[in-house]
């Protein structure tokens, strides 16, 4: 494992990275023969690319099981893993798949994740996989999967009823299931265990064997000096095991199940009428009442998986945009104070340090900032939103007034660089060369990364997508647009050593470098 020097004092959080760099890139994108980006081979990879280019790095999405849109911040749970990364060639070192198993796969587009495609030949794979393992695993192999089971029962055991039932109801949302499973009846729990059990079992053994894989990952990364940065949604899906688990802990109405206050923000930067999220908000008096039980559980599944986690959308644990059940856009808001900083020190509490990042773009107030600032988490900078405004632009690097921060030149939810660039507005534009002088031959991606990574920020972080100078077409999301995201993949062969050494020069000219 990584040891990151965090610094600890009673009563308050406090995490200085040291001064390092790397890359934002989901698993998803990792090149592969079965449609989607797996936990095989190119995953190792891409971590000797991070090594060779001298990063310390490597920031990645939610990596949940998704639903429809496929969005990684839309999972059917909070603590598993996605089955669709697990991958079908270490299934056949473990001994569960043969490569004749592979015989009859379809091509697939190179550069996007055609999800229809890859689930419909992923699972049949990973169902042949399970059925091999209930048939032929030896004692030590079950006494393990039993160990994973126990040890994981706190979410697992929810999670795999619930996406059993959940299949038996062809993919209904558990809130329009028969009343009694969908209220948990003990009843009706102990009938739909016997009539999905051998489901359930399967859904355990897909998430022992994303486990076994990622920590296979995740250790591969550690010994080399790479941490893995995670990314946790502050809201959950309303259609997940964790929502049908505990309905007391989110504002639900009584009668429907459905969301009676919805998340979102209010009109931003990237949309005129906000984002409607539609994830229910939370029900803060009770989960003080619970000592926050839940979310301890989920930052303790979390460290399960990564390294340092980024707190998406940090604000809405200061304060919240709510909607009210039945309308469409995120206009009709309101905000509403949540406990934040009696709810971060009372997880820091019982679990110790936690090695946090502060998503703290959109409509940021002194109110936020004091909460991030009084547990010392650093917060992001944002390349792409600096330039336009004149001087006193806050994403500004000479406006970095505090090191503890972490500059990006774009996120999952922005443009390319390139992209960004060849469509700013005349003015933006203006001020982004009048601040680099030209561009230069390296093109606008490598000036913005240089920008980056000269920066006083602590950390600075790249998408791949920027490191490669692609344009609009490797956009991985598109905000408040339902489908079509999450499916930019890249090529075997495209980290290329050039970009390995051009990337290691600037990481040891501004001092990111491992000392």
């Amino acid at each position: 494992m990584v040891v990151v020097s965090f610094q600890f004092t009673p009563r308050v959080i406090l995490m200085p990275f040291p001064r390092s760099s790397g890359i934002l890139l989901h698993p998803t994108s990792f090149p592969s023969r079965f449609g989607i980006g797996d936990l095989g081979d190119e995953a190792h990879r891409f971590i000797d690319f991070l090594v060779e280019s001298g990063q310390q790095f490597w920031q990645i999405l939610p990596i949940g099981p998704t639903g429809y849109g496929n969005s990684p911040y839309m999972s059917y749970s909070a603590m598993a893993g996605n089955p669709l990364l697990v991958s079908p060639d270490r299934l056949v070192e473990a001994g569960w798949l043969e490569e004749t198993d592979f015989a009859d796969l379809p091509e697939f587009p190179r550069d996007r994740v055609d999800y229809d495609r890859a689930i419909a030949v992923k699972m049949p794979l990973l169902q042949k996989a399970f059925e091999r393992y209930r048939d032929n695993a030896t004692d030590e192999q079950r006494e393990a999967f039993n160990h994973f089971c126990d040890e994981k029962a706190y979410w697992l055991d929810d999670y795999s009823l619930f996406m059993s039932i959940k299949e038996a109801h062809a993919g209904v949302s558990w809130h329009n299931w028969d009343l009694g499973i969908s209220r948990r009846d003990p009843g009706a729990m102990h009938i739909w265990h016997e009539q999905v059990g051998e489901s359930v079992y399967l859904h355990k053994f897909l998430q022992f064997e994303f486990f076994r894989q990622w920590s296979e990952i995740k250790d591969y990364a550690n010994e080399r000096g790479i941490a893995i940065v995670g990314d946790l949604p502050i809201y959950v899906a309303h259609d997940s095991a964790d929502v049908w688990a505990n309905p007391d802990i989110f504002c639900l109405d009584p009668e429907s199940g459905e969301a009676a206050l919805m998340a979102g923000v209010p009109p931003d930067y990237f949309s005129d009428t906000g984002q409607l999220w539609g994830n229910p908000v939370y029900n803060w008096d009770r989960l003080k009442e619970t000592d926050f039980e839940w979310w301890v559980k989920r930052f303790h599944a979390m460290l399960d998986y990564v390294d340092v986690i980024r707190i998406d959308h940090f604000r809405g644990l200061e304060s919240y945009w709510v909607v009210e059940e039945g309308e469409t856009t995120a206009i009709n808001g309101r905000w509403v104070e949540a406990p934040g900083e009696h709810f971060l020190q009372r997880v820091a509490d019982k679990l110790g340090q936690l090695p946090l990042i502060a998503e703290d773009l959109g409509i940021i107030t002194p109110e936020v900032e004091h909460l991030r600032d009084h547990f010392a988490l650093p917060g992001m900078k944002i390349l792409h939103f600096a330039f336009g405004s004149g001087a006193g632009n806050p994403y500004l690097p000479f406006n970095f007034y505090n090191r503890n921060c972490i500059v990006y030149t774009g996120t999952h939810d922005n443009d390319t660089t390139v992209g960004w660039f060849e469509k700013l507005a005349d003015h933006e534009r203006q001020g982004l060369l009048a601040y680099l002088g030209e561009v230069s031959s390296w093109g606008i991606h490598w000036d913005l990364i240089r920008v980056a990574w000269s920066s006083v920020a602590n950390q600075a972080i790249v998408p791949l997508q920027d490191l490669f100078g692609l344009g609009s077409e490797a956009r991985m999301n598109f905000p408040s647009k339902p489908e079509g995201n999450w499916e930019w993949r890249y090529q075997s062969g495209d980290l290329k050593p050039e970009y390995a050494r051009r990337l290691k020069m600037l990481t040891e000219t501004f001092g990111r470098a491992k000392s």
